[in-house]
């Protein structure tokens, strides 16, 4: 038996501001992109199921185009002959009864199977039953459902479990209303052929359990997930499991750090050649007041002119002097700012400064005034 196991597609994510030659936010069309390109592999592959274990859609209430874009793939797959299983993550659940799920969508495709009542479903073939538990908002409830699909496993078929969940505080996204699976009924995964799981958007075994995967998702949602690769997990599950991780290819996120105490020398450093449609993470190190003010982020945009989108950080360097944290909280951020000039500039310097610097803060505080 041979399946193909994503998730995290969220379908509809859009960020950066940038549109590109159709007039679509370029990083919605990314996720658009990563979700087209497992629908090719599974045309490859050709399993005998396909699973998602939640996130389908980025929200509850997705847009028009991300629907559309999910009834045209679903199609494709539909299609293939190939059972498709499909659960619902804490991003395609409703937080009130009031809103009709999104995934009842699907279920007028041939072999797409769905879960998304905040209840435990049995989905069941010739050869294999898949327990299907979808992101649970009520934990008490949760543990009512888990004892369901444990009442429900067959030994004379492969069982496969299916969650949308955190396994231990280790896979917690620190997200609204995340189920965290309770430690006490891990003991359930011994009796499963395979336990799938979507939330984590990382791909890796859980901890000692050799048969409890996620998938990761398919695409990135922050710049916190630079350091993941993306891709989806064929299993072989015939006498013995086997697990493959199968990367695609996604939009880099390329990092590059500018040394502020040889500011010239630290530019002139730098390769560029790498960074062409590239989502560029910046960091300015060693930073000083006085340089932050001098230093814009369109010149160092500028430097990395053929990236997608440039991200500036700044890491300030710390003075001897530094006010400590009772001293900060005690003066407003814009005197915290002015100090850090004083130090680390001339008198005459520092007047011209200061008034600069008042102006910037003086938009800052208009642009955030709540009353308007």
């Amino acid at each position: 038996m041979k399946i193909v196991h994503f998730s995290d597609t969220h379908l509809g994510f859009n960020d950066l501001d940038v549109l590109n030659e159709n007039n679509v936010n370029q990083r919605e069309a990314d996720f658009y992109d990563a979700f087209s390109q497992v629908v090719e592999q599974i045309k490859i592959i050709k399993p005998d199921y396909i699973i998602h274990t939640g996130d389908l859609f980025h929200r509850p209430s997705p847009s028009n185009r991300a629907i559309t874009f999910a009834l045209e793939q679903f199609k494709i797959i539909d299609a293939l002959n190939i059972p498709f299983i499909l659960i619902a993550g804490n991003h395609s659940t409703p937080r009130t009864n009031l809103s009709s799920p999104i995934l009842k969508i699907f279920e007028n495709f041939k072999n797409v199977h769905t879960a998304y009542n905040q209840e435990y479903k049995k989905i069941e073939f010739a050869d294999v039953i898949f327990h299907a538990l979808p992101h649970m908002n009520d934990e008490t409830k949760a543990l009512s459902q888990i004892e369901l699909c444990e009442e429900s496993i067959d030994k004379s078929k492969k069982n496969i479990m299916m969650m949308h969940c955190s396994v231990g505080a280790f896979y917690l996204m620190n997200e609204f209303g995340e189920w965290v699976y309770p430690s006490k009924k891990e003991y359930i995964f011994k009796m499963m052929d395979y336990v799938a799981l979507g939330h984590w958007h990382g791909f890796g075994q859980v901890a000692k359990h050799e048969n409890v995967f996620y998938s990761g998702s398919t695409e990135r949602t922050s710049l916190n997930d630079k350091r993941n690769s993306k891709g989806f997990i064929e299993i072989s599950l015939y006498d013995e499991l086997h697990v493959e991780y199968k990367e695609i290819k996604i939009r880099p996120i390329v990092l590059k750090e500018i040394h502020c105490e040889d500011y010239e020398n630290s530019v002139l450093g730098i390769c560029t050649t790498d960074v062409k449609d590239a989502i560029v993470d910046v960091k300015l190190t060693n930073l000083t007041a006085l340089q932050s003010i001098d230093i814009q982020n369109s010149e160092i945009k500028n430097i990395f002119k053929d990236a997608l989108h440039v991200n500036v950080k700044r890491e300030f360097k710390k003075s001897e002097n530094e006010a400590n944290r009772v001293d900060i909280e005690a003066i407003s951020l814009e005197e915290f700012f002015l100090e850090h000039v004083k130090e680390d500039s001339q008198p005459e310097e520092f007047e011209r400064l200061k008034f600069k610097v008042q102006e910037l803060f003086a938009q800052y505080e208009e642009v955030c005034d709540d009353s308007l």
